[in-house]
């Protein structure tokens, strides 16, 4: 019996659930959850923003914990592993993508808390492929928000070939940003943090940042006129696209791994004239995300969390919805059969 916390209709609250997950598969593991984090990919799903949420619905795809079984099939974990999972929790290994080692753009990968239970429980599972190592110096009290929200930021770094020289732009300092300003720092580039909150200026220099642009002051954005590399946008809101595209350099690119709803308006000419791009990505693949842990276990880097006990879970995330994580919130289990 997996004991839960789960909503039985969108923006519910959540309370004890507890399920029988039937026989473990031969390919999957079922991991002991110790922490969780919690993503606004969770609130959407939760909220049923997205369409395709299934309730009772257990929200949690920022696990970190032990291995507690592994199937039969299963060769590369064994019991008590220390191990991580993030938003997917299986892909199909099979298509041009999987065997290109880009397991993240499967067309028939399984998520985390798609369809199936997730991380705010006392254990869950996933297919072995998915469920990563962690290495020894990371703490798993801050270790799984790197398997989302880390990897997120730290996938595009690795597939355009993000190199030290480069002057790199962040815009936005909130769960997502801050590790950005963290990995880029660590990653030797010269980083420019966009924010339209003066307050925040020392904590992103603290942070990592060489320096924060008010991207709501027209002068400092034109300032910047054709000196940024690469900029990465972790915010969701629409802003002066344009402005952003001036501050590219030749060749730069214009990324988004933040969800912006609405429409972004790309004025072709300069687009042409400077060869510059705009492109976007989801999470990373576990080769990426194992690099990413090795990463920051080497540079001593973590993300910024804020712990709540599990039974605590509808505080934190009235918290998260509140907007006032900093950055990134972690449950520690403390469930009891």
């Amino acid at each position: 019996m997996i004991h839960a916390y789960a909503a039985r209709q969108p923006k519910g609250e959540l309370t004890r659930y507890d399920f029988d997950p039937g026989p473990l598969g031969d390919e999957q593991v079922e991991v002991a959850v110790s922490h969780c984090g919690i993503c606004h990919s969770d609130l959407s799903m939760l909220d049923n923003d997205w369409g395709m949420t299934k309730y009772p619905f257990v929200p949690g795809h920022e696990v970190a914990g032990t291995v507690a079984a592994v199937g039969g099939r299963v060769t590369t974990l064994k019991v008590g592993d220390r191990v991580g999972l993030g938003w997917y929790s299986k892909s199909c290994l099979e298509c041009e993508q999987c065997v290109g080692g880009d397991q993240n753009l499967c067309p028939a990968a399984e998520a985390t808390i798609v369809g199936r239970h997730g991380g705010f429980a006392d254990r869950v599972r996933a297919h072995h492929g998915w469920v990563l190592p962690l290495p020894a110096g990371l703490d798993p009290a801050a270790a799984g928000p790197l398997f989302c929200g880390g990897v997120t930021v730290f996938n595009p770094l690795v597939q355009f070939d993000v190199r030290p020289t480069h002057r790199v732009g962040v815009v936005g300092i909130g769960g997502l940003g801050h590790m950005a300003l963290k990995f880029l720092d660590k990653w030797g580039c010269e980083v420019v943090a966009f924010s339209s909150s003066a307050g925040k200026t020392d904590e992103a220099k603290k942070l990592g940042a060489d320096r924060v642009v008010n991207s709501r002051d027209d002068k400092e954005m034109a300032g910047l006129k054709g000196t940024l590399d690469f900029i990465l946008v972790t915010a969701n809101v629409p802003l002066n696209w344009p402005a952003y595209l001036d501050a590219l350099a030749p060749k730069g690119r214009l990324h988004f791994v933040g969800a912006v709803l609405q429409p972004v308006p790309v004025p072709v000419f300069p687009l042409i004239m400077g060869q510059k791009s705009v492109s976007g990505s989801p999470l990373g693949s576990p080769t990426t995300t194992a690099t990413l842990l090795e990463f920051c276990a080497r540079h001593g880097v973590a993300p910024q969390v804020e712990t709540f006990p599990l039974s605590k879970v509808n505080d934190a995330l009235a918290h998260l919805r509140a907007g006032k994580a900093r950055y990134r919130i972690v449950l520690e289990n403390d469930l009891k059969g």
